[in-house]
Parts: C-alpha cells; structure tokens; sequence
C-alpha cells in the first residue's frame, strides 16, 4: 500500500493527471481476480503507456494482494470453524478422562467408543485391579526343579519354552537345579482363594505370597492342573483380601489389555496391549486355545492376570515365544472361560477329571486323502489305539479315520482334542469313523485320563 502511495506522488509531480488513465485500465486491474490471471500477458499490454501505467499496475498488485488474502481465508476459516466447534464439545473431567457430550460422529460409531472410553490412560484401572494381584515364592523339594515334563522354565513364564528355533513347543534341555520359582498370581475371592500357573508351585515344598501392600503371607497349593497350567493357591489370615472379576466374553483382536506381574521380583508392575490373535493353538494337534497379546511380559510374570479395560481378567498369563527369554511382544494368555471351568474342580478335588479316548492321531495327509479309498476324506487319522482303552472297546483301529463327533465334523485333530476337553467322563459319544474306506458309526463311552495321561496323543510319525 505504502508503495501505491508513492507511485501516485510521483505522478503528481511529474504533472500527470491521475484521472486521465489509458483505456481499458480498469479491466486490467481487475482481470488480476480471475483464476485464469496472467501477470505478464497484462504488463505486456501496459507496455508503452507511459508514466501513468505505474499507477495501474500499482493498482494490480494491491488487487493481487487483496484476492490471495481472501483465498486464504476461504480455505482456512471453515477449518478453523470446525475445530472450534468440535473442542467446544469435549468435557474433561478431573480424572483427566474426557468425553463427547452435544455433539458427536454418528456415521462412526467405533471413533465414539474409542474417545468415550478414553483409551490412553489405564490409571483408574490400575488402582483398582493392581491390589488383587501378587508375586509367589515357592521353595522347591529337594532343591531342585527339573522342566522335563512341561517345558516350563522353573524361574520364569516359561521361557525355557522360548523358541530358539523358531517352532513352538519346542523347549531348551535344563541344566541348571534351581531353589526357588518365582511367579505371580491373583485373588479370586475374599477368604483368600488364589490363581497362578501350575509351573510356578511345581513340586513345592513351601509356597508363600507378597501382596501390593508388601505384606507377606504362607500359601497352601490346593489343587494343581499341569495340562491347563493353572493352580489354586490358599491363603489364610484374612478375609477381605481384594479379588478380581473374571470377563463373560473373550476379548476381540485388537482390544486393548493390562498385565500386572511380577518380572525380575519388580511386584505390581503393569504393561499394556492388545490382543494380537485368538485362537491360538500352539504345537500340531494342541487342543488348549489361548489368547496371544502383545503386552510385554517377562520372567515373573506367569500366573499374573491380564485384563481389560473393564477391570475383568480375560486371561493368566503362561508364556511368552522368544528366542532370547525376554519378551519379544509374543505372549500368550489362558482364557477366562477355561480357568472358570477348571478352577472350581482343583477348588473342589484338587484336580481335574478329564475324559479319555485313548489313541494317538495323525492329521489325514494329501497322499492319502487321494488315495481310492480315501477320496476327499477330513478328519483324524487314528495311528494308535490304546489297549483296553475307550477307543478300542468301541472296534476302532489303526487306519481308522474319525471324520465327526455327534455329527459335528472333524477337520483337523485339534477339532476333535476340543470335543474331548468339553466333555467329561462318562459321556457316550457318536463318532462318525471311515474304515477301509466304508463309512460307519460307532457309539464310545468316555474313560478318565489316567493321571499325567491327554485324552488324544498326537504321533509324530517318526
């Protein structure tokens, strides 16, 4: 502006009449508007004008100017109007949460849940649910710990069951003895009744808990379930020991979880994820469904709880795949349904009764699925059928092929290790069998697993 001012000065004193401008003055000043404006086609036609044509293209440039302001602005307003807007419906509240109140997303439901739960802060969580939870100390019989049976590292999740090559299941040989096992574990009631991982209090001569509050108390194991890998423990003194609720549903892949534990003895300490996948059945043939999440979770952990954002336990905590021992973000979690179901059974017998079949399975090969007599055929390849077992006083036999339970088929061995844990001694079952290559139905009455025995075995075909 300051520069038009002296161009129209200048004129004056030259004596060039301001008002006698060259025709067509005033559609060049206000072409520089259109959005098809070309600087240079427009002071190509000021050219030879003379002095005065200084007072036009002054003019041009506070037009220019002007009409980018409003550009400008015409962009930027409405956003800055909209963002107004939308904080102005937010209300904080003084745990730092914050939540939609006049005006909200309709078309996006799931941004609503999302904010409404205010997902990136756990501390009203925490505070609750952290007292529940507690690190376990067992001194082990005779000074020793072996981890031939379950692949359990006796001082940690069992992270002797970290992976260093790759393939679950697949565990280090132990070759240290080892005095103590460390691990966490949870109330479940008032009067003291307890959950941890049935690796944490293997072989225990003594057992003892230190609570949040750094109080320490004896623990009696109650009952013990390797198959599962859940304890209950029995503490007494009290009867108003916090305890947790336990989740009616499972957890969907991607919902957010807390795990509390006790890594390295570090009590009370709490991580966070997701819930990375679910199912998930470690090993060929593994019937036991967990839940794999991503918080970390190190040695001392196993046998804490992980919980969602409703303070509910959706899980214990029982091993992480790592190729090092240390959490790598591939933890997997027992789920709330399966310790409901086994819980009460240690509770009530101290162990668990399971039903039993008695063979050993393959999975139903490509090769033989093609054959003739096979064509198209899914299910469970029987290997071996136990003596006197179940499976065999019904006249099944190696070769066999189980393709359904009650009619519900069988795709794969897990399919049918699932059947059997659902079921409970006792049970009559209908199975649907293909037998040199007829089909048949044969009634089976389910045994109890003998002790340390699984109700399927799963041959390696070695």
């Amino acid at each position: 502006m300051a520069a038009w001012v002296a161009g129209m000065e200048r004129l004056a004193r030259r004596g060039v009449d301001s008002t006698a401008m060259p025709a067509g003055r005033f559609d060049d000043v206000h072409e520089c508007s259109r959005p098809d404006f070309d600087i240079d086609r427009v002071k190509g036609r000021l050219a030879g004008r003379g002095p005065s044509a200084l007072l036009v293209e002054a003019s041009m440039s506070q037009a220019i100017f002007r009409t980018r302001i409003v550009r400008v602005l015409t962009m930027t307003l409405p956003c800055a109007l909209a963002l107004g807007a939308l904080a102005s419906t937010v209300t904080v509240h003084p745990g730092g949460r914050s939540h939609w109140t006049s005006w909200s997303w309709s078309n996006v439901p799931a941004f609503n849940k999302i904010v409404s739960r205010g997902v990136a802060d756990f501390a009203d969580v925490v505070d609750a649910v952290r007292p529940t939870v507690f690190a376990v100390e067992s001194q082990i019989a005779g000074g020793a710990h072996d981890d031939d049976d379950h692949n359990f590292d006796f001082n940690a999740p069992p992270s002797s069951r970290s992976l260093p090559s790759g393939r679950p299941g697949e565990a280090r040989p132990s070759t240290r003895r080892r005095l103590r096992s460390q691990g966490s574990g949870f109330f479940i009631s008032a009067d003291g009744y307890a959950v941890t991982n049935s690796h944490v209090v293997e072989n225990a001569e003594s057992t003892r808990i230190v609570t949040d509050d750094q109080k320490t108390y004896a623990a009696k194991v109650v009952g013990s379930d390797s198959v599962s890998d859940l304890a209950v423990l029995k503490v007494d003194g009290r009867n108003d020991f916090p305890f947790v609720r336990f989740a009616d549903e499972l957890p969907r892949v991607g919902s957010w979880i807390l795990a509390i534990g006790n890594p390295f003895g570090l009590s009370g300490t709490v991580t966070a994820g997701i819930v990375s996948a679910r199912p998930r059945n470690l090993g060929p043939g593994s019937h036991q469904e967990l839940i794999q999440i991503d918080a970390p979770v190190n040695q001392g952990d196993s046998g804490g709880p992980s919980f969602d954002l409703d303070g509910k336990v959706i899980g214990v905590n029982t091993m992480i795949l790592s190729p090092t021992g240390g959490s790598i973000g591939i933890a997997f979690a027992i789920p709330a349904q399966t310790v409901k179901a086994v819980v009460p059974q240690l509770m009530d017998k101290g162990a668990v009764a399971r039903a039993w079949l008695g063979v050993q399975l393959l999975p139903v090969m490509v090769n033989i699925s093609d054959s003739p007599m096979m064509k198209g055929v899914q299910g469970a390849l029987v290997a071996l059928a136990e003596a006197s077992s179940p499976a065999a006083q019904a006249g099944i036999v190696p070769g066999d092929v189980i393709t359904s339970v009650n009619g519900d088929p069988i795709k794969q061995i897990s399919d049918l290790g699932r059947k059997l844990a659902d079921s409970a001694p006792g049970t009559s079952l209908s199975l649907d069998v293909v037998h040199d290559g007829e089909r048949k139905t044969v009634q089976v009455t389910l045994g109890q697993m003998p002790k340390r025995g699984t109700s399927v075995a799963i041959a390696s075909g070695r």
